[in-house]
């Protein structure tokens, strides 16, 4: 084993420096993962990413995205920047951008998004708003109320014998 001075390791980066800026590198793409056996119960708070296969009930708040995956049981309000369904949720669900629900998903509740993709095969139960500004706190729309002008509802044509009497 050949061992350096200390002036000359100075220059090179010690394995727990190297670890250190590979970690801060990767904290952009970090995914924090509820593992299928997992039951939660309050607010998960994650900096990067989440991926749930377990189940979780309460508040979820992600700084990246969220993905429920086909064996997921959910039953909170979600906010995050893309959130993916393809298990069991029931609950609000606010994303920053895109909000996708996938082939064998369930959605009981309502959705905010820029953008919403619901593939043949999902189910969505609820009240969407599609918030082009990004503003994640809006509430949902109401039926109706999503950008189109409502016509007044035109009477219903009389039967003639009716228009008689």
């Amino acid at each position: 084993m050949i061992w350096k001075k200390d002036e000359e390791m100075q220059d090179e980066p010690s394995p727990e420096r190297t670890r250190e800026v590979r970690m801060t590198d990767q904290a952009s793409t970090e995914v924090t993962i509820v593992g299928q056996g997992a039951k939660l119960e309050g607010t998960v708070v994650s900096a990067g990413s989440l991926r749930i296969d377990g189940q979780v009930k309460g508040q979820i708040n992600a700084d990246g995205d969220v993905i429920l995956s086909p064996q997921s049981q959910v039953e909170a309000d979600i906010r995050a920047v893309n959130v993916t369904v393809a298990g069991r949720f029931k609950g609000n669900l606010i994303a920053k951008q895109t909000a996708e629900l996938a082939r064998g998903g369930r959605v009981d509740g309502n959705i905010t998004a820029k953008s919403l993709i619901v593939a043949e095969g999902a189910v969505f139960n609820g009240q969407s708003h599609m918030d082009q500004q990004g503003q994640a706190g809006a509430q949902p729309a109401q039926a109706g109320q999503q950008g189109q002008a409502q016509q007044p509802a035109q009477p219903a044509p009389q039967p003639a014998e009716a228009a008689k009497r």
